[in-house]
């Protein structure tokens, strides 16, 4: 018997959403800034020593959450002027975090795994909950580390309460991160608010997403904070003031992977502008991914540009450290010339979805060809015909149906607002994007 995401056993239905399809497109395609930058932005804001103007985020559920929860524990979040990106910007205004607060992680890992140790400095009670799938994903290790440093947590998953009293002492705790790279990155961003700071210490199987927790060292360090990071499966901030935010949010580079996908698969071309030439992001390994199937890829001035090739050469893949793009490689993997193997993810079981058993029983209900192995997945090409991909709340999951609609007519995505999780109007943006408009 086929095995069915875990955290929903039905999925969640929309109105279904007929997937386009196309022989070949040029745009330009701007994305909007990354949710994990915007996030880690927004949690530093918070502890400034003064205001901060955050330019350029990401405005989505994740990160308006993220935005509503600060608001929730009483850190002023405003609209700024409008800076001239997608995102306009957000001001955040410091002030002492107390409670009785509630806050709503909805389905987002950096909300439920960003807000704790945050909220474990305030003083008050602060109940935290989230959607129904949430109350599935993995809490625990995050939590009782909390609770080794000092705080006062009750619960180990979704719904917890914290009784707060001020910032607890802090100091060495030892966690098993094998299940996220947020147990880390949430605890280090809070950690300068702690009366001894944070050092962390992994132990167990490999941290996945490891580029995340880069991108926290970066984000920390940008603000003054002092991080030791030189030894392996070991971080630690001390404590201090943080400085206000100043840096520009990037463009959020997993966002943009499901456009360049579509150029790969159509034989279209596709440029995303300002792509870093330098990033911690996890998206960036598109790059490389792309080159390995046999796709052109280039630099354009500030641009990235892709261009397919007609023919998908198939891959033998590690994802561990960039598991969020599973989702877009298995898409292409469909239409390559031969079996492929992604590798290293076993930890993707506990995300939005169980995107392992979501990707393969997708696939399957297509009339393709695709197993589960320990860690991954092996997916062998096979004609596809059309039916409905569930998008299973996932985000991920719903763009990844929209890639394979490209090629194979009939694909309904069933919910693709969940798109607005991290991608807000997917729909328009992609639609623009066949049109050879660009994606605004």
């Amino acid at each position: 018997m086929d095995r069915v995401p875990t955290s929903t056993q039905q999925p969640v239905r929309g109105e279904p959403w007929a997937a386009p399809t196309s022989a070949g497109f040029a745009a330009t395609v701007p994305v909007p800034g990354s949710k994990s930058w915007t996030n880690r932005a927004l949690v530093l804001a918070a502890q400034a020593t003064g205001p901060s103007e955050i330019r350029g985020p990401l405005r989505s559920r994740d990160t308006e959450l993220m935005a509503a929860a600060l608001r929730a524990l009483g850190v002023p979040v405003q609209d700024g002027p409008d800076d001239g990106t997608e995102g306009r910007s957000w001001r955040v205004l410091p002030a002492p975090l107390t409670g009785p607060a509630t806050v709503d992680c909805g389905l987002a890992g950096t909300v439920m795994r960003f807000l704790p140790p945050l909220a474990a400095t305030a003083r008050g009670r602060i109940t935290v909950d989230g959607d129904p799938q949430a109350r599935l994903r993995p809490m625990g290790a995050v939590l009782d580390a909390l609770r080794a440093l000092g705080a006062r947590v009750t619960g180990d998953a979704l719904p917890f309460v914290v009784d707060a009293d001020g910032p607890p002492a802090g100091g060495h705790v030892r966690l098993d991160a094998s299940a996220s790279s947020q147990f880390v990155s949430g605890l280090l961003l809070s950690a300068a608010g702690y009366r001894d700071g944070i050092t962390v210490e992994h132990v167990g199987p490999p941290v996945p997403s490891l580029p995340h927790i880069a991108m926290t060292v970066a984000a920390l360090r940008s603000v003054g904070v002092e991080v030791d990071d030189s030894r392996r499966d070991r971080w630690s901030v001390a404590p201090g003031p943080v400085a206000p935010w100043s840096t520009p949010i990037e463009p959020d580079l997993s966002n943009a992977t499901p456009f360049l996908a579509a150029a790969a698969l159509t034989g279209g071309s596709v440029r995303v502008p300002w792509w870093p030439r330098r990033t911690t992001q996890a998206g960036d390994a598109i790059r490389d991914i792309l080159t390995a199937m046999g796709v052109d890829v280039r630099w354009d001035g500030d641009a990235l540009a892709v261009a397919g090739t007609g023919r998908l050469e198939p891959v033998d893949l590690d994802l561990h450290d960039v598991g969020e793009l599973t989702p877009t490689v298995v898409a292409l993997t469909l239409f390559a010339s031969g079996p492929s193997r992604l590798r290293g993810i076993a930890h993707l079981r506990g995300h939005e979805t169980d995107r392992l058993a979501a990707l393969a029983g997708n696939v399957r209900g297509l009339g393709g060809d695709a197993d589960e192995t320990p860690d991954g997945l092996v997916v062998r090409p096979r004609p596809l015909h059309g039916g409905m991909w569930p998008a299973w709340a996932d985000h991920r999951m719903a763009t990844a149906g929209a890639v394979v609609g490209l090629r194979v007519p009939g694909v309904l995505v069933d919910d693709i607002t969940t798109t607005g999780k991290t991608l807000p109007h997917f729909d328009r943006r992609w639609a623009a994007m066949l049109a050879g408009d660009g994606a605004r």
